[in-house]
């Protein structure tokens, strides 16, 4: 399992609101005695997905082989590949995952704003951003690397329509008569779009904040 590196991230100025990788299925693995092998299929299976992401962060996808995943999860390599047949399987299970964790940012940043509805949109903004250039690498797994997941295409998992349906509420307060799935997509695009451009460094460094808060603040709101 290999895949060409991403060029380097270079955003630094967010602070990350999301959860340590191994935090999300820490508690699969407590009090199971011994290495990997004493875990259960559904542990392994997670165990695997956790270290793909933390690899893929550290080192960018090129670094996630099956040789890796098995020295560093203490599973052997044909059980690597019972579970994920190849290197796309997993990123896909990373970027489900990803996605999963994307959404609860954002119904966090949601909550925390729950009394001002005008005040959601700029802090799901924020947390979107934050989530993004935090995570590069599982932020690309998430929205470039894996088309099966558009929420245009049947089947699509649930973490993806709940990073959506997160974007529309947040939204929905500022529509004023326009379609809020509309906005939503207006608005995630927008977000998406000067996260590549700033990573890529296509735009003026000097204008990042002004972009994104004129994105969180001032540009979805009805003239």
């Amino acid at each position: 399992m290999a895949r060409g590196a991403k060029g380097p991230a270079h955003h630094n100025s967010h602070q990350s609101v999301t959860r340590p990788l191994r935090q999300v299925y820490a508690s699969t693995l407590v009090g199971v005695p011994g290495p990997a092998e004493k875990a259960t299929e559904q542990d392994r299976r997670d165990l695997i997905v956790t270290v793909a992401r933390e690899l893929a962060e550290t080192e960018g996808w090129a670094g996630v082989t099956t040789r890796r995943l098995a020295e560093r999860t203490e599973i052997d390599m044909g059980d690597i590949y019972r579970h994920f047949a190849d290197l796309e399987a997993l990123i896909a299970a990373v970027a489900v995952c990803a996605f999963a964790d994307l959404a609860a940012d954002l119904a966090e940043a949601h909550a925390e704003t729950a009394g001002s509805p005008e005040g959601v949109w700029p802090a799901v903004a924020t947390a979107y951003l934050d989530f993004a250039y935090t995570n590069p690498e599982v932020y690309d797994a998430m929205l470039a690397l894996t088309p099966d997941l558009a929420l245009g295409v049947d089947g699509v998992p649930a973490a993806p329509r709940a990073v959506f349906a997160e974007l529309r509420a947040a939204l929905t307060p500022l529509a004023e008569g326009r379609d809020p799935d509309t906005l939503a997509e207006v608005g995630w695009s927008l977000l998406h779009g000067v996260v590549m451009l700033t990573r890529g460094g296509r735009l003026r460094p000097e204008g990042q904040e002004d972009r994104e808060a004129l994105i969180a603040q001032r540009l979805l709101r009805w003239p």
